[in-house]
Protein backbone atom coordinates (compact mmCIF):
# COMPACT_ATOMS: atom_id res chain seq x y z
CA UNK A 1 0.00 0.00 0.00
CA UNK A 2 2.90 2.40 0.73
CA UNK A 3 6.16 2.91 -1.06
CA UNK A 4 9.23 1.89 1.29
CA UNK A 5 11.78 4.42 1.28
CA UNK A 6 14.58 4.25 -1.32
CA UNK A 7 17.70 3.09 -0.40
CA UNK A 8 20.67 5.03 0.33
CA UNK A 9 22.10 4.66 -3.04
CA UNK A 10 18.73 5.65 -4.99
CA UNK A 11 18.64 9.15 -2.91
CA UNK A 12 21.61 10.52 -5.93
CA UNK A 13 18.81 9.41 -8.31
CA UNK A 14 15.97 11.37 -6.35
CA UNK A 15 18.02 14.42 -5.42
CA UNK A 16 19.34 14.74 -9.46
CA UNK A 17 15.61 14.58 -10.39
CA UNK A 18 14.70 17.44 -8.15
CA UNK A 19 17.99 19.36 -9.38
CA UNK A 20 16.89 18.75 -12.97
CA UNK A 21 13.61 20.08 -12.24
CA UNK A 22 14.49 22.78 -10.30
CA UNK A 23 17.20 23.75 -13.41
CA UNK A 24 14.54 23.52 -16.09
CA UNK A 25 12.22 25.92 -14.11
CA UNK A 26 14.84 28.26 -13.90
CA UNK A 27 15.81 27.93 -17.87
CA UNK A 28 12.39 28.18 -18.83
CA UNK A 29 11.71 31.82 -17.09
CA UNK A 30 15.09 32.96 -17.32
CA UNK A 31 16.25 36.22 -19.41
CA UNK A 32 19.26 35.30 -21.89
CA UNK A 33 21.36 37.52 -19.31
CA UNK A 34 20.25 35.02 -16.75
CA UNK A 35 20.86 31.59 -18.81
CA UNK A 36 24.64 33.24 -19.21
CA UNK A 37 24.82 33.29 -15.61
CA UNK A 38 23.60 30.31 -14.96
CA UNK A 39 26.08 28.55 -17.54
CA UNK A 40 28.67 30.56 -15.71
CA UNK A 41 28.21 29.02 -12.35
CA UNK A 42 27.22 25.37 -13.47
CA UNK A 43 31.20 26.04 -15.06
CA UNK A 44 32.30 26.75 -11.40
CA UNK A 45 30.16 23.72 -10.15
CA UNK A 46 31.67 21.77 -12.35
CA UNK A 47 35.14 22.61 -12.10
CA UNK A 48 34.98 21.86 -8.23
CA UNK A 49 33.03 18.68 -8.73
CA UNK A 50 35.70 17.43 -10.51
CA UNK A 51 38.68 18.55 -8.43
CA UNK A 52 36.66 16.79 -5.65
CA UNK A 53 36.37 14.20 -7.81
CA UNK A 54 40.32 13.93 -8.70
CA UNK A 55 40.81 13.99 -4.88
CA UNK A 56 38.93 10.90 -4.49
CA UNK A 57 40.01 8.88 -7.40
CA UNK A 58 36.81 8.83 -8.81
CA UNK A 59 37.41 8.80 -12.87
CA UNK A 60 34.10 8.57 -13.68
CA UNK A 61 32.74 11.43 -11.89
CA UNK A 62 35.55 13.16 -12.92
CA UNK A 63 35.41 12.50 -16.73
CA UNK A 64 31.18 14.03 -16.56
CA UNK A 65 32.34 17.02 -14.66
CA UNK A 66 34.96 18.10 -16.84
CA UNK A 67 32.54 17.31 -19.65
CA UNK A 68 29.91 19.38 -18.51
CA UNK A 69 32.26 21.79 -18.31
CA UNK A 70 33.59 21.65 -20.96
CA UNK A 71 30.07 21.72 -22.82
CA UNK A 72 29.41 24.69 -20.97
CA UNK A 73 31.80 26.57 -22.99
CA UNK A 74 31.60 25.32 -26.24
CA UNK A 75 28.56 24.37 -26.41
CA UNK A 76 26.99 27.28 -24.46
CA UNK A 77 29.09 30.42 -23.78
CA UNK A 78 31.05 29.99 -27.03
CA UNK A 79 28.16 29.47 -28.71
CA UNK A 80 25.88 32.23 -27.38
CA UNK A 81 28.75 34.85 -28.87
CA UNK A 82 27.60 37.31 -31.45
CA UNK A 83 31.41 37.45 -33.06
CA UNK A 84 29.73 40.42 -35.98
CA UNK A 85 28.02 42.46 -33.18
CA UNK A 86 30.26 41.66 -30.63
CA UNK A 87 33.55 43.39 -31.55
CA UNK A 88 36.89 42.96 -29.63
CA UNK A 89 35.30 41.67 -26.40
CA UNK A 90 33.47 38.99 -28.13
CA UNK A 91 36.79 38.19 -29.94
CA UNK A 92 38.65 38.04 -26.81
CA UNK A 93 36.06 35.70 -25.15
CA UNK A 94 36.33 33.57 -28.03
CA UNK A 95 39.75 33.05 -27.51
CA UNK A 96 39.16 32.72 -23.85
CA UNK A 97 36.99 29.62 -24.01
CA UNK A 98 38.77 27.87 -26.43
CA UNK A 99 42.07 28.37 -24.36
CA UNK A 100 39.63 27.31 -21.43
CA UNK A 101 38.40 24.05 -23.13
CA UNK A 102 42.28 22.53 -24.29
CA UNK A 103 43.19 22.95 -21.04
CA UNK A 104 39.74 21.30 -19.81
CA UNK A 105 41.15 18.82 -21.72
CA UNK A 106 44.66 18.28 -20.51
CA UNK A 107 43.03 18.56 -16.56
CA UNK A 108 41.11 15.55 -17.81
CA UNK A 109 43.93 13.67 -19.75
CA UNK A 110 46.10 14.22 -17.02
CA UNK A 111 44.36 14.62 -13.15
CA UNK A 112 45.74 18.04 -13.06
CA UNK A 113 44.01 20.02 -10.38
CA UNK A 114 45.96 22.62 -10.59
CA UNK A 115 45.18 23.16 -14.08
CA UNK A 116 40.79 22.91 -13.22
CA UNK A 117 41.69 25.93 -10.88
CA UNK A 118 43.72 27.92 -13.73
CA UNK A 119 40.17 27.37 -15.51
CA UNK A 120 37.83 28.57 -12.42
CA UNK A 121 40.17 31.50 -12.21
CA UNK A 122 40.00 32.71 -15.99
CA UNK A 123 36.48 32.71 -15.85
CA UNK A 124 35.27 33.73 -12.63
CA UNK A 125 36.58 37.45 -13.66
CA UNK A 126 33.98 37.08 -16.49
CA UNK A 127 31.33 35.52 -13.93
CA UNK A 128 31.61 38.05 -11.09
CA UNK A 129 30.89 40.67 -14.39
CA UNK A 130 28.27 38.94 -15.87
CA UNK A 131 26.86 39.13 -12.41
CA UNK A 132 27.57 43.16 -11.34
CA UNK A 133 25.74 44.54 -14.42
CA UNK A 134 22.34 41.78 -13.88
CA UNK A 135 20.73 44.87 -12.34
CA UNK A 136 21.62 47.02 -15.12
CA UNK A 137 20.12 44.64 -17.82
CA UNK A 138 17.09 43.50 -15.46
CA UNK A 139 16.34 47.70 -15.17
CA UNK A 140 16.71 48.22 -18.42
CA UNK A 141 14.05 45.47 -19.58
CA UNK A 142 11.42 47.11 -17.67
Amino acid sequence: MFATAAPRNDSSAFTNAYRQVGVQTGVDSASAHQLVQMLLDAFQDSVAQARGAIAAGDVQAKGRAIGRAARIVEEGLKASLNMDAGGALATDLNALYAYIGVRLTHANLSNDVATLEECGRLLEPVRSAWAAIGPQVASSRQ
